[in-house]
């Protein structure tokens, strides 16, 4: 299969042998993430599960351990069936993690001083985190194309508006419309990823690897959403990340000031790895977001990990 009939999109291709020029995202099981579905889809088909919940109590107030603890037993009679359900749950995630992860687990909610190095780390990710996607900005501008150079060097620059932008994963002819809920800081993980490891995006970008769905995920909206993803799993917003993997991660960060940027080179090629063991296709690329999220909190707690080159699945980039 060429790569061209690779790259097609759903938008502009044919289901069941029927032409269409636009997709119905409206099918999909929202993993709440910013895209591959309208805004209006993405509000009203949320799906509640025991950690979408805990993450909407932690958005209302500074967590404090207590609460969430006296939080968790007032609602335990309520969230009972969905834990106990599906090995994706956050019962079935905690009895899965080794004795080193159960201790984190234990005090993931109890306050933890910062080093100066992880503030001023921490502090310097969370202003990356804030600044919006404006496509008339120059820098911003400017940095779409710089993404362009490093995924096609031997092809011209098109304008800022063109279909050519679907051929690397957009979801129209305007990039700028794609970034709602993902921010700058996507495209600059997008571009890390092509300078720090091309052989990898090279390899992604053009679906080198495995045998391909006929419909695949498109490459710069999944990168998009894998941002997101990182965001809300890593428990960035919070006053103090709170979450097993975002205390986790503050270890990798003092480390490391640019682990956020390759744990998203590290989501990126894990997700693609688990989208070709699953045979997976458009449709269930919220499912496999959901699975690439899941590994990633496993390697996090793993014992031993005390940098981001630690985590296995860093093996997977070139």
């Amino acid at each position: 299969m060429s790569s061209k009939t690779l790259r097609r999109r759903l938008h502009h291709g044919d289901v069941d042998g029927k032409r269409q020029e636009h997709f119905d995202a409206s099918g999909l099981d929202s993993l709440n993430e910013p895209l591959l579905g309208g805004d209006d889809y993405i509000e009203n088909n949320k799906i509640h599960t025991l950690e979408d919940l805990w993450d909407d109590e932690r958005k209302k107030a500074q967590i404090h351990w207590t609460f969430v603890f006296s939080n968790l037993i007032a609602q335990w009679a309520q969230w009972l069936a969905n834990i106990v359900i599906g090995s994706g749950s956050l019962l079935g995630r905690f009895l899965s993690l080794p004795s080193h992860a159960l201790y984190l687990q234990s005090n993931s909610m109890l306050p933890q001083p910062l080093s100066p190095v992880q503030e001023e780390r921490l502090r310097n990710l969370r202003q990356r985190l804030e600044l919006p996607f404006d496509g008339s900005k120059t820098e911003h501008q400017d940095a779409l194309l710089q993404l362009w150079k490093l995924a096609y060097p031997d092809r011209e620059l098109p304008p800022l508006k063109s279909d050519l932008w679907k051929e690397m994963g957009w979801q129209g002819s305007d990039p700028s419309t794609d970034f709602r809920g993902g921010g700058f800081i996507s495209l600059e993980n997008l571009i890390f990823f092509a300078q720090k490891y091309p052989v990898s995006f090279q390899r992604l970008l053009l679906k080198q690897d495995g045998v391909r769905a006929e419909w695949e995920y498109p490459f710069a909206v999944a990168g998009i959403n894998i941002s997101f993803m990182l965001v809300q799993m890593l428990d960035l917003h919070a006053v103090y990340p709170s979450s097993l993997s975002g205390i986790c991660f503050l270890r990798l960060l003092e480390e490391d000031e640019t682990a956020f940027d390759i744990l998203f080179c590290i989501a990126f090629q894990m997700m693609d790895a688990q989208w070709l063991a699953k045979r997976a296709t458009y449709m269930e690329f919220n499912e496999v977001l959901k699975s690439t999220r899941t590994q990633l909190e496993r390697e996090l707690a793993l014992e031993d990990i005390s940098s981001i080159k630690d985590l296995p699945a860093h093996n997977m980039l070139r």
